[in-house]
């Protein structure tokens, strides 16, 4: 835990700056995969686009996690983060193509790369009982940036294009750099900490485990109700219109459960029932969207996904982070976000592959077991865990 606490300005100034990020790099999310099916990009390369955003964040975070616990700061990359976002959609404005969104694809997950150091900043000012509200908080307003994204997307995309998303999405990029200038960071001694010891936290079962179970929750989510959910939606003869208001009702139902999974109701059941849960909810979902033949039924389905977000995403992280030294934390979140940005590079360009070959029912049954297993691999360890408690 850091030497400073937030004040209460310091706080809400932080978690605008992370809505104002995740503003800049969704907010042209709801019509991406439609905008390109526009533009003639076949369904596997459109995966391809949706799938560089995790490429650059493969690479980069475990890297950018050494280095700030090497130098022990973190403001510099937030920083760089805020200003990537919103320069990304330059390509998207520019190089209007699908070249050009997998450019600008590659550019935002290096935004994005620097998100460790946004968790770690943040949940540092907090004490060890307090770090799963803190997670929660920081996610609810990583989704709020995001809903009020859609929101404006949804009621603009008709009047302004994709165009006009983009300039938004530079707009926020720039202002949340602007925010990124006034936090304060505390200058004190750096300890010298050799990069041996600090990848000593490879080795740690546990964090692969929850690495792994956020590479399947983070593949599926940005695979369906980030992309081909709303080419579904728009096969059904959904409007502009009506594919916003998809991403609508699932961010609003993300932000909701992300709020409920700081709260003691919800921590009173713990990680133990949620994640096999909530890893059920998300197989049902898989099956039932590409099954369903009304755009009613489909909307309702999106707030499915929104528990995996919201409480499913949230305790993975903190659970991967339990018990982890504050001075490897941002080493270990690198690693943690490395293994997950492989499933959101992979799992779209496999289910774009699969959906071209066979049909997107196929590839969205695929998804269905890949989250069935998630739902027996924590089950089983939580189940061991029991057992060992008890010996």
């Amino acid at each position: 835990m850091n030497d400073q606490t937030f004040t209460r300005r310091q706080e809400i100034r932080f978690l605008a700056m992370v809505s104002l990020f995740w503003f800049a790099q969704y907010v042209y999310i709801p019509y991406q995969t439609t905008y390109l099916t526009l533009l003639g990009v076949s369904s596997a390369f459109t995966g391809m686009v949706v799938g560089a955003y995790g490429i650059t964040q493969l690479v980069f975070r475990l890297p950018i996690g050494l280095c700030a616990d090497s130098i022990g700061r973190h403001k510099c990359f937030i920083m760089a983060g805020t200003l990537f976002s919103g320069l990304a959609s330059l390509f998207r404005i520019f190089w209007d193509n699908g070249i050009g969104f997998l450019a600008a694809n590659l550019f935002s997950g290096l935004a994005s790369a620097m998100w460790i150091s946004f968790m770690v900043f943040y949940t540092n000012h907090f004490s060890a009982k307090d770090q799963q509200s803190a997670t929660s908080r920081i996610v609810m307003f990583n989704n709020f940036g995001m809903l009020v994204g859609f929101l404006l997307s949804t009621i603009g995309y008709g009047t302004i294009k994709m165009t006009g998303i983009c300039i938004l999405s530079v707009c926020a990029g720039l202002l949340a750099f602007v925010l990124s200038l006034q936090i304060k960071e505390p200058c004190r001694k750096i300890e010298t900490i050799h990069t041996k010891d600090l990848l000593s936290v490879c080795k740690i079962k546990r964090l692969w485990l929850f690495a792994i179970l956020a590479l399947i929750q983070q593949g599926i989510q940005l695979t369906t109700a980030m992309s081909f959910t709303n080419q579904i939606l728009k096969d059904l003869g959904a409007s502009d219109g009506l594919v916003g208001m998809s991403s609508i009702i699932y961010m609003i139902s993300a932000v909701g459960f992300a709020a409920f999974a700081s709260t003691f109701l919800c921590c009173r059941k713990g990680p133990r029932f949620w994640i096999p849960a909530v890893f059920v909810i998300v197989s049902v979902y898989c099956i039932l969207i590409p099954s369903t033949k009304s755009i009613a039924e489909l909307m309702l389905l999106q707030i499915l996904p929104g528990m995996s977000t919201g409480i499913l995403f949230s305790y993975i992280t903190s659970e991967a982070m339990c018990g982890i030294p504050a001075k490897k934390r941002s080493t270990a979140m690198g690693l943690f976000q490395a293994v997950y940005a492989l499933g959101m590079t992979t799992f779209p360009i496999f289910t774009g592959s699969l959906a071209s070959a066979f049909g997107i029912r196929f590839g969205y049954l695929v998804l269905a077991g890949l989250a069935f297993a998630g739902t027996a691999v924590s089950a089983g360890y939580y189940i061991i865990k029991n057992k060992n408690s008890r010996k």
